[in-house]
C-alpha cells in the first residue's frame, strides 16, 4: 500500500498503478474522515470487488463542521487507520493536510441547494455545502470510475448523487449497506464518545426505526417510531432532533398516501454525541378488498 500526502504525489501514483490495470472499472474511491471501523472497511471490500485499484482518502474536513461542533475532538487515528486500510486491500491512501485541500485564497464552494437545507442541513447550517465542496474536490483529484459511500449518511448520499447528476460528473456513486454492531447500533466513528450508559440509551434509535418496519402508511410508521422513543426522550436520555419518513432521493417527507420505498430517519443527541440512523421501508398499495373498484376504474 502507498500513502500520498499531496495532490502531486497522488497523481504520480495513480498514473503508475493504472498502467497495469485490467479492462474492469479501473479505480474505486472510498472517501473517509478516518477513525476507521468495520463500516468503512465494508466499503473497501465492496470497492475491491468491482475495481482493479482502490484509493481511500483520510481527511477530516473542517468545512462540514459548524462553529460549535466537534471538529477539534473528532478522532484522528492515522497510524491505526493505515494498518486497517492496508489489511483491507486499499492500494493508495491519500492523507492531505487542510492547506493541501484548501489553499490560501480559496473562494469558490459548492452550494447543496434545497436538499441540503432539510433535516441535517436545518440542524447544521452549511454542513452539506462543506461536504459537497470536499467531495467534488476529491473526485476531481482522484478521478475515480466509482465512488463508494455508506447509506448510514443517507442525506449525504442523496446530496452527492444530486451533485453528480447536476454537474455532469462521470463518477458512478455506489451506496453501501449500513453495518451495525451485534446489538443493532449503527457503526460510527463517534460511538467511541458514548459512555456505557449512553451506549445503552443509543440503542433506542435503531429500536424506533425497527418499530416502523411493517407499517402500512408513513403516519403509522412515524407513530410506531415515536412510541419507542418517547420514554428515552421524556427521561432526557435522548435529545431528539428529528424522526421522519422521507423520499430517499429528495429527503422530503412523504405524504400519507405514499406507496413504495421510503426511508425512516432519526437524529438525536445521546449525552454530547450526535447520532443518526435510518432504515429502508416499503409501503404497500392499499388493499381495496374484493369487488371494490380502484378509483381509476370508476367514471
Amino acid at each position: 500500500m502507498r500513502v500520498a500526502t499531496s495532490v502531486a504525489e497522488l497523481d504520480t501514483l495513480r498514473t503508475a498503478l493504472l498502467a497495469d490495470s485490467s479492462p474492469r472499472p479501473h479505480l474505486a474511491f472510498v472517501p473517509t474522515m478516518g477513525a476507521l471501523h468495520e463500516g468503512h472497511l465494508s466499503l473497501v471490500r465492496l470497492a475491491r470487488g468491482v475495481a482493479d485499484l482502490v484509493v481511500m482518502s483520510i481527511f477530516v474536513n473542517p468545512l462540514q463542521f459548524g462553529p460549535n461542533e466537534d471538529y477539534a475532538r473528532y478522532p484522528r487515528t492515522l497510524e491505526v487507520d493505515l494498518a486497517r486500510a492496508e489489511k483491507a486491500g486499499v492500494d493508495v491512501v491519500f492523507t492531505p493536510s487542510v492547506a493541501e485541500i484548501y489553499p490560501a485564497g480559496r473562494q469558490v464552494s459548492v452550494n447543496a441547494g434545497p436538499i441540503g437545507d432539510l433535516l441535517e442541513g436545518a440542524s447544521r447550517p452549511g454542513h452539506f455545502d462543506g461536504v459537497l465542496t470536499v467531495v467534488l474536490k476529491l473526485l476531481n483529484i482522484v478521478r475515480p470510475d466509482i465512488a463508494v459511500f455508506g447509506r448510514k449518511d443517507a442525506q449525504q448520499l442523496a446530496c452527492i448523487r444530486r451533485m453528480v447528476l447536476d454537474l455532469n460528473l462521470e463518477t458512478a456513486v455506489v451506496g453501501a449497506p449500513i453495518i451495525r454492531e451485534a446489538d443493532g447500533l449503527a457503526m460510527s466513528s463517534r460511538n467511541r464518545f458514548l459512555s456505557p450508559s449512553e451506549r445503552a440509551s443509543a440503542l433506542v434509535l435503531n429500536g424506533a426505526l425497527r418499530a416502523a418496519e411493517g407499517a402500512t402508511t408513513p403516519t403509522e410508521a412515524l407513530a410506531a417510531a415515536e412510541r419507542v422513543l418517547a420514554e428515552a426522550v421524556v427521561s432526557g436520555e435522548v435529545v431528539l432532533d428529528y424522526v421522519t419518513v422521507v423520499n430517499a432521493a429528495t429527503m422530503a417527507a412523504v405524504p400519507d398516501d405514499h406507496t413504495g420505498p421510503a426511508l425512516a430517519m432519526v437524529a438525536a443527541k445521546v449525552g454530547t454525541t450526535r447520532l443518526i440512523d435510518n432504515v429502508e421501508l416499503t409501503f404497500p398499495e392499499p388493499d381495496l378488498g374484493d369487488g371494490e373498484a380502484a378509483p381509476s376504474d370508476v367514471g
